[in-house]
């Protein structure tokens, strides 16, 4: 029981950095929660004009989602509903930052890096599936919803371990939460596309 408290409250603390924020601040890029869409997030920071701050921040978030997870699978056999909480509270960290007022991003990247330290072939799957809608229809808000949706799915066939997989429909439902704006704008026919240079207050990011 201590090590799942531990394990849970490391992996909250580490998903409460808030990747974003530190490399802006790191290249002396704008603050992502006052320019663009006003989310930490990668493509916001891509919106501020720095590939690589981009890069360093998806990397950044999808790492925090990833290692505390890979970390506990690697200590020994620990149950599916133990891991499932642990990959929970690194992305809840990441929704609600214990160090940024609990005011954090939408949490898509984060969520990959739990599933990549779960099932890698998952996240492949999740991945393609998020480039297919990105490339075709040019809406990163869709691609991640559709994305989201899938996993779970994905999961069930790849790692079917009932807990896991209703820890990533958990992951879902917050995810779709998190990007309602994105869905009033996406059925309205508003939402920015890719490479659109001026999106929307709280576009996803």
């Amino acid at each position: 029981m201590g090590i799942m408290i531990m394990g849970i409250l490391v992996a909250y603390l580490l998903g409460s950095i808030s990747s974003a924020i530190v490399v802006s601040y790191l290249l002396r890029l704008p603050d992502p929660r006052a320019t663009g869409s006003g989310n930490p997030g990668a493509t916001n920071v891509l919106r501020a004009g720095s590939k690589v701050g981009a890069a360093l921040t998806l990397i950044g978030d999808v790492a925090k989602g990833w290692l505390p997870v890979f970390i506990v699978m690697q200590l020994g056999d620990f149950p599916g509903w133990m891991i499932g909480l642990i990959g929970l509270a690194a992305f809840l960290g990441h929704l609600y930052p214990l160090y940024f007022g609990f005011k954090g991003g939408k949490g898509v990247a984060t969520a990959l890096g739990v599933i990549l330290a779960i099932s890698p072939l998952t996240a492949l799957l999740v991945i393609a599936t998020w480039l297919l809608v990105a490339v075709t229809l040019r809406y990163s808000s869709l691609a991640a919803l559709v994305a989201a949706l899938a996993a779970p799915v994905y999961l069930a066939f790849v790692y079917p371990d009932p807990w896991l997989v209703t820890a990533l429909s958990v992951m879902t439902i917050f995810l779709y939460a998190r990007h309602y704006a994105n869905i009033q704008r996406l059925l309205q026919g508003t939402e920015p596309r890719i490479g659109q240079k001026k999106p929307a207050p709280d576009n996803a990011g």
